[in-house]
């Protein structure tokens, strides 16, 4: 059979680089604040968009030894935070999570051969121990979240090693090695799509790169520049991480993007940068301190921020490109419609209730349990099944919440009466925060940690027609009135970021509504309205040009119709399997999870919906 060459020719776009990783291949390093104490082979972890940036253990120069020391950054200034727990300071210690739920793991705190297998957690104030790593050892590949972390290769001195582990938020487990032993690696990625690159196999720098899909390793394709202590992004997946600085030796700026084939060089750091900490994604990262040639006696305390251009948009279905970096060829499709699927149930029944996180690390608590009071009940989902954790300090209904599977907020709602109460979560237990300035329930919420959060609208004390125009910020202290949204609501969906929200149905004193807005972090807009008007939606939402909604009531009628907006317009897609109002949902436009609610004749229930999108983008074999 002729292949497609053969009958085509080459008519198709012949690119140099994917249009797809544009934003990426176009971004630049801006500097940041200087660190409060310069130092070499030092952890890092967090997001600096998405939350903040995080800085931990590590050298400190010149000839002062080991550090406890802990830095947060806000966006323009580093702050010395709570040590490090106990004794001995380390360096080389693997690290991953966020600013509020962070994990700092294994490292070496004397010389070579005296490594550690100590493992803490630090919750957004400080710093305690947790269970001990299998294998001791400094200068690994590390990525994942704090309940969900992975440690990959090293140095046990001697000699470099193959074991890999992964965390669980209390105890690590042997999982099957890598497939080639080095020491001063770095990683990105999750439990089940993790990355292991860089490194020193002696006597040479390494650049290879391993995949691992939650059982076994994968040789891909190297590195174009051999390294070691380069730094990587923790966070993120396997088919997206950044490779930056490092040792080849001589020291170097070169940064590389891997998308999951192969490297691709992008924006070079102002400076050659070794023994560098630094975290986050491949299109949210941050570098800070180093050394600028090894060995030396000036360690660097500057910092700096990956800043990715917009994404290209040429696609069009049908459209054709062939890579001719890595040899691929990629087609685009017309986006899939997404379909739903079931989930693990959860224990407890209920409804009204606030969830936070992704479709494999979600998190949902309090609501309304039949008949209609409120729960402490909290349980935290792993794509799979549901388990109970630490409960709310107040049985509230009818709040809202935003953040992460470890770091949430729940907002406001109803006991005996309306209430301001504000809890945040960080992983392990609820504590009380600031109240919102104004009290009220079937609210809108959005937020990537419990530090940033966006609150609006809802209803508030008799006549229940007073429905609220009212939005409040977060700022991890405080709630400060901002822009009134421009139409009264509750019970409407809503998710995204405290900088980009979006809002849309429920009913605004009586009947229902299709209205629906977005919030660019300063004010909000009306956008396209919904096909279907509804109160008690439930909805996830990538940012504010990316959102799906699903389910609601128009009593005596209940939906359930799913809806998908895509910065334009809303369009009709898969249903649920069972038409209900007021559950929870959470995650992104394209993989959410949807659990609970109320279906007609009932006052909640356990069920559990997952969706997904299917990706847009198709690779095929170049022939």
């Amino acid at each position: 059979m002729a292949d497609y060459s053969t009958i085509k020719g080459f008519t198709i776009q012949s690119l140099a680089t994917d249009p797809y990783t544009s934003s990426v291949a176009s971004a630049t390093w801006a500097s940041g604040g200087e660190i409060n104490q310069a130092r070499t082979s030092f952890s890092g972890f967090g997001n600096p968009v998405a939350t903040t940036a995080m800085v931990a253990g590590g050298w400190v120069s010149p000839g002062v030894g080991r550090t406890l020391n802990t830095e947060s950054y806000n966006g323009s200034t580093w702050t010395e935070v709570n040590d490090l727990t106990g004794s001995p300071a380390i360096s080389g210690a693997g690290s991953t999570g966020t600013a509020t739920a962070g994990v700092f793991f294994g490292g070496d705190p004397t010389t070579p051969g005296a490594n550690v297998a100590i493992t803490q957690e630090y919750d957004g104030t400080s710093w305690a121990t947790s269970g001990s790593m299998n294998t001791a050892r400094r200068d690994m590949s590390s990525g994942g979240t704090q309940t969900a972390a992975f440690a990959a290769l090293g140095a046990i001195d001697p000699p470099f090693t193959t074991a890999a582990e992964t965390y669980n938020g209390s105890t690590w487990t042997s999982v099957n090695s890598c497939n080639t032993a080095r020491r001063s690696s770095t990683g990105s990625g999750t439990t089940s799509a993790g990355l292991a690159y860089g490194g020193y196999i002696g006597p040479a720098t390494a650049a290879n790169t391993e995949s691992y899909d939650g059982t076994s390793w994968t040789n891909m394709n190297d590195l174009n520049t051999a390294r070691n202590d380069g730094v990587g992004t923790h966070s993120g997946t396997n088919t997206a991480a950044l490779m930056c600085g490092g040792d080849t030796p001589p020291a170097t700026a070169v940064v590389e993007y891997f998308d999951g084939t192969s490297w691709t060089e992008v924006a070079d750091l102002s400076g050659v940068r070794v023994t560098t900490g630094g975290s986050g994604t491949s299109t949210d990262a941050f570098v800070a301190g180093g050394s600028p040639a090894p060995p030396s006696a000036s360690y660097k305390n500057t910092s700096e921020f990956f800043t990715p251009a917009s994404p290209l948009s040429i696609a069009q279905e049908g459209q054709v490109w062939y890579n001719t970096t890595s040899a691929v060829l990629k087609g685009f499709g017309a986006l899939g419609t997404g379909a739903w699927g079931s989930g693990g149930a959860m224990s407890t029944t209920r409804a009204q209730a606030p969830a936070a996180g992704t479709q494999t690390a979600a998190m949902v608590a309090g609501g309304a349990a039949p008949p209609s009071t409120g729960t402490v009940n909290t349980e935290t989902y792993d794509g799979t099944s549901w388990t109970e954790v630490a409960d709310l300090n107040a049985a509230v209904r009818l709040q809202c919440g935003s953040g992460t599977q470890t770091s949430a907020l729940s907002i406001s709602g109803y006991s005996t009466t309306w209430q301001a109460g504000v809890e945040s979560w960080n992983g392990t237990s609820w504590t009380e925060v600031n109240e919102v300035q104004t009290a009220r329930y079937q609210s809108g919420a959005a937020g990537t940690s419990n530090a940033t959060g966006l609150f609006w609208q809802g209803e508030s004390s008799p006549p229940w027609t007073a429905n609220y125009t009212k939005t409040e910020e977060f700022d991890g202290t405080s709630w400060t009135e901002t822009s009134d949204t421009n139409t009264t609501g509750t019970q409407r969906t809503s998710g995204g970021t405290a900088t980009s929200a979006i809002t849309a149905g429920g009913h605004p004193g009586s009947g229902v509504t299709t209205d629906a807005e977005t919030w660019d972090g300063t004010s909000w807009s009306d956008i396209a309205s919904l096909n279907q008007g509804a109160e008690g939606r439930m909805g996830a939402a990538t940012n504010n040009t990316a959102a799906m909604v699903a389910g609601g009531r128009n009593s005596p009628t209940y939906y359930a119709q799913t809806e998908i907006y895509d910065g334009t317009c809303w369009t009709e897609v898969a249903d649920l399997a069972s038409a209900r109002y007021n559950g929870s949902a959470t995650g992104t436009s394209s993989v959410a999870v949807l659990q609970g609610g109320s279906n007609p004749g009932t006052g909640g229930s356990t069920t559990t919906e997952e969706w997904t999108v299917p990706d847009a983008i198709k690779t095929f074999t170049a022939s």
